[in-house]
C-alpha cells in the first residue's frame, strides 16, 4: 500500500472521528436543552416533588370525608411585593371544589412583574391536588402601589384516600413563591384577576 493511500485512509478515519464527536456534542446539547421541559412534564404528570395537577373541570365526586389545606406565601429576592394568603387554611370535603384568595401588593414606584412557582407538601399529595384556576398559570404585573386579590380554585382528588402513600394524610400545605419576571404582556388590571364564580366552572 502506498504512502499516499495510507495518508488518505488516515484522513478519512480522522474525519469520521471528528464527525462522531460533533454528533455526540450536538446530541448531548439537545438532551440538556430538552431535560428541563421533559422534567417539568414528568412532574406535572406524576405529582413528583409536590407538583400539583392542572385540570379543566371540577370533580363530580365528593366524599363525606374532610381534609385540611393550609396556605403559604413567599417572595423571591428582587421582587418588592407583599404577598400573602387571605385565609391561612380551609377545611373542605375531599372532591369538593373550593375557591380561596391570595393577595399581592407592589410596594415599589414602578410597575413590576412576577411569576409564581408552587408545590404542595407532603410531596406525595401532588398527584391528587387539582387546580382548575390559578394566578400561577400566567405572569402577573402590578402597577406602582397596586394591590390585587388572586383566586385559586382547586379540589383534592377522591383517589387520595385509596392510595397507600396518601390515605392517612389529613393536612396539605399549598405553597407559592413569587419571583421577578420580565414583563412580556400588558399590565394586568385588578378586574382581570378578580375571583371568578366557581359555579361557572
Amino acid at each position: 500500500m502506498s504512502d499516499k493511500t495510507k495518508t488518505e485512509q488516515k484522513k478519512t478515519g480522522n474525519g469520521a472521528v471528528v464527525a462522531m464527536c460533533c454528533s455526540f456534542v450536538i446530541g448531548m446539547g439537545a438532551m440538556a436543552y430538552a431535560a428541563v421541559p421533559l422534567y417539568e412534564m414528568f412532574c406535572k404528570a406524576t405529582g413528583y416533588g409536590g407538583t400539583t395537577q392542572r385540570v379543566e373541570q371540577a370533580s363530580d365526586v365528593i366524599l363525606d370525608q374532610t381534609i385540611k389545606v393550609r396556605f403559604d406565601a413567599n417572595t423571591g429576592p428582587g421582587l418588592p411585593w407583599t404577598f400573602e394568603p387571605v385565609q391561612r387554611e380551609v377545611e373542605l370535603k375531599i372532591g369538593e371544589t373550593v375557591q380561596i384568595l391570595y393577595k399581592a401588593r407592589n410596594n415599589s414606584s414602578k410597575a413590576t412583574t412576577g411569576q409564581a412557582t408552587f408545590n404542595v407538601t407532603p410531596e406525595q399529595t401532588g398527584a391528587y391536588f387539582n387546580k382548575v384556576q390559578c394566578f400561577c398559570f400566567t405572569e402577573t404585573t402590578l402597577k406602582p402601589g397596586e394591590e390585587l386579590e388572586m383566586p385559586v380554585v382547586f379540589f383534592v382528588d377522591p383517589e387520595i384516600v385509596k392510595a397507600v402513600e396518601t390515605k392517612g394524610i389529613h393536612t396539605i400545605t399549598l405553597s407559592y413563591t413569587f419571583y421577578p419576571h420580565e414583563a412580556s404582556k400588558p399590565v394586568a388590571s385588578a378586574a382581570d384577576n378578580k375571583a371568578g364564580d366557581v359555579n361557572k366552572l
